[in-house]
């Protein structure tokens, strides 16, 4: 446990969360695509592909944290994990409270061509996607990094007069 702590630069043990929770949902993510991918296979043989899958997504992960490693400022490495989880909790978010608006709004497949129906299902999805990442940033104690990653975000978006 120590060699763990020390890898991903844990001082204290609430901090142990954010791994446990990125492994679960690692867990539940592989769980989900080889339910997708084997949805008629036995219930032994559905467990051992989520295993494989884990792994692949593990291996993914892993990587993804070295290459960003130097282009994220973070003070410690658990931090990344946190990151990751805020980023999977706004995705997942986004699309929940995106489709009720669009529903509230009237906008259907069935009432607009579809190329307008998901472009206009895509734009409202940004929009909340913008708020739910500052508000998820704030909740796992990454305001900071959400906010300066909202704002240069924003200026990509052609609203640099807005912010600056």
């Amino acid at each position: 446990m120590e060699t763990f702590k020390k890898q991903w630069q844990i001082t204290k043990n609430w901090q142990l969360v954010f791994p446990l929770l990125g492994i679960i949902i690692l867990v539940y993510s592989a769980f989900k695509i080889a339910n997708a991918i084997a949805t008629d296979w036995h219930f032994g043989f559905l467990i051992a592909f989520t295993i494989i899958c884990y792994f692949i997504l593990l291996k993914i992960t892993l990587f993804l944290f070295k290459k960003l490693e130097n282009k994220w400022v973070v003070k410690q490495r658990w931090e990344m994990i946190s990151i990751f989880i805020v980023f999977a909790f706004t995705g997942t978010s986004s699309l929940y409270v995106g489709r009720p608006i669009i529903k509230l709004l009237g906008i259907t497949k069935e009432n607009l061509n579809p190329i307008v129906y998901w472009i206009l299902f895509i734009i409202i999805g940004l929009i909340f996607y913008q708020i739910l990442l500052v508000f998820f940033g704030w909740v796992f104690g990454q305001f900071k990094f959400f906010w300066e990653f909202e704002k240069k975000m924003l200026r990509r978006f052609g609203f640099k007069r807005f912010i600056d």
